[in-house]
Protein backbone atom coordinates (compact mmCIF):
# COMPACT_ATOMS: atom_id res chain seq x y z
CA UNK A 1 0.00 0.00 0.00
CA UNK A 2 2.51 2.39 1.10
CA UNK A 3 4.87 1.60 -2.23
CA UNK A 4 1.56 2.33 -4.37
CA UNK A 5 1.29 5.80 -2.42
CA UNK A 6 5.11 6.46 -3.30
CA UNK A 7 4.41 5.51 -6.71
CA UNK A 8 1.57 8.24 -7.33
CA UNK A 9 3.39 10.55 -5.34
CA UNK A 10 6.73 9.83 -7.59
CA UNK A 11 4.53 10.13 -10.70
CA UNK A 12 3.43 13.82 -10.14
CA UNK A 13 7.25 14.70 -10.13
CA UNK A 14 7.92 13.43 -13.13
CA UNK A 15 5.19 15.44 -14.72
CA UNK A 16 6.77 18.42 -13.05
CA UNK A 17 9.85 17.72 -13.92
CA UNK A 18 8.87 16.99 -17.74
CA UNK A 19 7.18 20.41 -17.55
CA UNK A 20 10.07 22.08 -16.47
CA UNK A 21 12.50 20.75 -19.41
CA UNK A 22 9.94 21.26 -21.73
CA UNK A 23 10.01 25.07 -20.69
CA UNK A 24 13.39 25.35 -20.70
CA UNK A 25 14.13 23.33 -24.54
CA UNK A 26 12.50 20.97 -26.53
CA UNK A 27 13.58 17.48 -25.71
CA UNK A 28 13.34 13.99 -26.92
CA UNK A 29 11.99 10.75 -25.04
CA UNK A 30 15.44 8.87 -24.30
CA UNK A 31 17.09 12.00 -23.32
CA UNK A 32 14.38 12.54 -20.78
CA UNK A 33 14.65 8.70 -20.04
CA UNK A 34 18.71 9.15 -19.53
CA UNK A 35 18.39 12.92 -17.42
CA UNK A 36 15.48 11.29 -14.70
CA UNK A 37 17.63 8.34 -14.55
CA UNK A 38 20.13 10.92 -13.15
CA UNK A 39 17.76 11.85 -10.64
CA UNK A 40 16.84 8.41 -9.44
CA UNK A 41 13.76 8.13 -11.57
CA UNK A 42 14.17 4.69 -13.46
CA UNK A 43 11.58 4.44 -16.58
CA UNK A 44 11.08 2.38 -19.12
CA UNK A 45 9.97 3.75 -22.96
CA UNK A 46 6.84 1.34 -22.00
CA UNK A 47 6.37 3.85 -19.25
CA UNK A 48 7.35 7.50 -20.76
CA UNK A 49 5.92 7.32 -23.50
CA UNK A 50 2.29 7.00 -22.45
CA UNK A 51 2.74 9.47 -20.08
CA UNK A 52 4.02 12.05 -22.66
CA UNK A 53 1.23 10.85 -25.21
CA UNK A 54 -1.15 11.43 -22.31
CA UNK A 55 0.65 15.23 -21.09
CA UNK A 56 0.26 16.01 -25.44
CA UNK A 57 -3.38 14.85 -25.13
CA UNK A 58 -4.83 17.35 -22.38
CA UNK A 59 -2.82 19.80 -24.17
CA UNK A 60 -0.01 20.80 -21.64
CA UNK A 61 3.05 19.35 -24.14
CA UNK A 62 3.03 19.45 -27.71
CA UNK A 63 5.34 17.02 -29.96
CA UNK A 64 6.92 17.81 -32.89
CA UNK A 65 8.91 15.59 -35.80
CA UNK A 66 12.48 16.63 -36.94
CA UNK A 67 14.76 15.02 -39.18
CA UNK A 68 18.07 14.78 -37.67
CA UNK A 69 20.21 13.13 -39.79
CA UNK A 70 17.69 11.31 -41.96
CA UNK A 71 16.12 10.31 -38.51
CA UNK A 72 12.52 11.54 -37.35
CA UNK A 73 13.26 12.26 -33.44
CA UNK A 74 10.23 13.62 -31.41
CA UNK A 75 10.76 16.28 -29.60
CA UNK A 76 8.33 17.58 -27.10
CA UNK A 77 8.02 21.84 -25.63
CA UNK A 78 5.51 23.33 -23.26
CA UNK A 79 2.18 25.07 -23.90
CA UNK A 80 0.44 27.89 -22.99
CA UNK A 81 -1.95 25.86 -20.94
CA UNK A 82 1.37 23.42 -19.91
CA UNK A 83 3.16 26.29 -18.55
CA UNK A 84 -0.34 27.45 -16.49
CA UNK A 85 -0.14 24.19 -14.64
CA UNK A 86 3.91 24.55 -14.10
CA UNK A 87 2.95 27.82 -12.10
CA UNK A 88 -0.16 26.19 -9.86
CA UNK A 89 2.55 23.75 -9.21
CA UNK A 90 5.06 25.51 -8.41
CA UNK A 91 3.19 27.92 -6.10
CA UNK A 92 1.80 24.29 -4.36
CA UNK A 93 5.22 22.85 -3.96
CA UNK A 94 6.12 26.47 -2.37
CA UNK A 95 3.17 26.04 0.34
CA UNK A 96 3.99 22.97 0.74
CA UNK A 97 7.44 23.60 1.33
CA UNK A 98 6.91 26.12 3.75
CA UNK A 99 4.77 23.44 6.09
CA UNK A 100 7.98 21.72 6.61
Amino acid sequence: MEEKILRRIFNGFIYIHILEHAKRKPFYGTWMIEHLKEHGYSLSPGTLYPILREMESTGIIVKEDININGKIRKYYSITEVGEKVLTDAREKLKELKMEF
